[in-house]
């Protein structure tokens, strides 16, 4: 009969730590990935939700294109046919042209808004890489142990510098603008 089963046993001292060890690394490796992989896919989302927003336009695009050339075509054969003689007139109702041309327009706007704010999203993204090439913790790190990397700011931080560097770049605006004035002749 084992004696043992009943028990409760406990694993060497060692090895219950060793475990542990593995377990919080294999969750802090876990956590990190899942950050990173947050960050890449927000800055993706907000890149594609333009373009995928553009997408979504290029249907009613065609279709107002479509309807604007209808609606083109129906009012110079009825003009034609008033001018002819053949119709006194106008006794058939056409689609207004005006309404559909700005239509086609208004969408033609939308797909040229979100295309300058794709690009506008793409180059901040550039400058940020390039003067300030370090990621952003979006969240505190859960176990005081965990540090972060000599290339990561947590957001606090970031915030931070981005204040400072709007409050830098302000003062040299102040500083040009005031060397600009005292440049300028006085009448």
């Amino acid at each position: 009969m084992n004696m043992n089963v009943g028990m409760g046993i406990q694993p060497h001292p060692q090895v219950l730590a060793a475990q542990v060890h593995q377990q919080q690394q294999q969750a802090a490796q876990a956590q990190q990935q899942q950050q990173q992989a947050q960050q890449t896919s927000q800055q993706l989302l907000d890149n594609v939700s333009n373009i995928s927003k553009i997408k979504a336009l290029i249907g009613p695009l065609r279709e107002s294109l479509t309807n604007t050339i209808k609606s083109a075509a129906q009012t110079m054969n009825t003009n034609s046919q008033v001018d002819g003689g053949s119709l006194k007139g106008i006794e058939m109702q056409t689609p207004r042209f005006d309404k559909n041309f700005e239509e086609f327009y208004s969408i033609c706007d939308q797909i040229e808004l979100h295309l300058k704010t794709s690009i506008k999203c793409l180059s901040q993204a550039e400058s940020s890489n390039r003067y300030l090439n370090l990621t952003v913790s979006v969240g505190p790190p859960r176990n005081e142990n965990m540090s972060l990397n000599d290339n990561t700011l947590t957001y606090p931080q970031f915030l931070s510098t981005a204040v400072s560097q709007v409050a830098f770049t302000k003062e040299i605006h102040d500083t040009l603008v005031a060397a600009a004035q005292n440049i300028s002749p006085s009448d």
